[in-house]
């Protein structure tokens, strides 16, 4: 071990909490390990510096450039891995993404999250389910907030010509745990190219491409948050997501139905549309 690694390792012994001192004594002899395994050069590292620097750039309240390097290289899904993959029972999580905007619009049971006239033209999907515990039983009062593309393949927030709501919403589980949420289909998408990211995976020869997916983050009193997306079957990203997103049990399968009169009652549509029903189960905060 180089003499300035030990120092600066040792530089943090004073931290008080000791996972605290575990992780940053960790990171920095890895860092460490690191630039001297690849004998990293003057210009090398001036670069990723620059890197860095003008990753946070592109980083503004609508747009978290450093989730989406996280994405590309595998590190989102990593984490995810650790924290979740022994735990069966709850709907598998997924990468969170870099285009959630917070503070949402609260809608009510079977509301459109379509806001543009343009988007309004699409052939109309109902999302429905339950949200469950591991025991089964349901969880009145979860909060719902759904994010998902556009026709066009891009989020509010990223499309200056979408109203920031477009979209997306925040809805309320019911007491028997159930919810139900009107939009569109959503599109296979290229994960923006004009940052630190598109640079890296152009250098690489990767694709841009994310299979078409609705995004979804459940939150419930005395249960663990669940950060998951709904992916649609026979999409042909699926096997090569550029994040690394995809589970098998997040595939979902769309049904078309034809909009009878309960329907159109409810949900004040008369027209065929597609259907999703798929219920969440949430894991008990201990």
């Amino acid at each position: 071990m180089h003499e300035v690694t030990k120092s600066a390792i040792d530089s943090f012994n004073k931290i008080e909490n000791p996972r605290h001192k575990f992780v940053i004594q960790k990171l920095v002899e890895t860092i460490h390990r690191y630039i001297d395994d690849v004998q990293l050069t003057q210009n090398e590292w001036e670069f990723a510096i620059d890197f860095l620097t003008r990753t946070g750039q592109m980083c503004h309240g609508q747009r978290q450039e450093y989730i989406l390097l996280s994405d590309v290289l595998g590190v989102s899904m990593l984490v995810d891995e650790i924290n979740h993959s022994t735990n069966i029972e709850q709907t598998p999580s997924t990468v969170f993404g870099p285009f959630f905007i917070p503070n949402m619009p609260l809608r009510q049971y079977g509301e459109s999250i379509v806001v543009d006239a343009r988007d309004q033209q699409a052939e109309p999907l109902l999302i429905t389910g339950q949200i469950f515990n591991q025991q089964h039983q349901a969880i009145e009062g979860a909060r719902i907030e759904v994010w998902q593309t556009a026709e066009n393949g891009m989020y509010s927030g990223q499309d200056p010509d979408q109203s920031v709501a477009n979209l997306r919403g925040a809805f309320i589980s019911q007491a028997d745990g159930s919810y139900a949420i009107r939009s569109i289909l959503p599109v296979s998408y290229q994960i923006p190219s004009d940052g630190t990211v598109g640079e890296l995976l152009n250098y690489s020869h990767r694709h841009f491409w994310r299979p078409a997916h609705i995004h979804f983050m459940i939150t419930a009193e005395g249960y663990k948050p669940l950060v998951t997306h709904l992916f649609l079957k026979g999409d042909e990203y699926l096997s090569g997501d550029a994040v690394f997103g995809v589970k098998e049990r997040l595939i979902v399968e769309p049904e078309t139905k034809i909009a009878d009169t309960e329907f159109a009652h409810i949900f004040q549509a008369g027209q065929s549309y597609q259907s999703i029903q798929y219920q969440f189960v949430l894991t008990k905060d201990e």
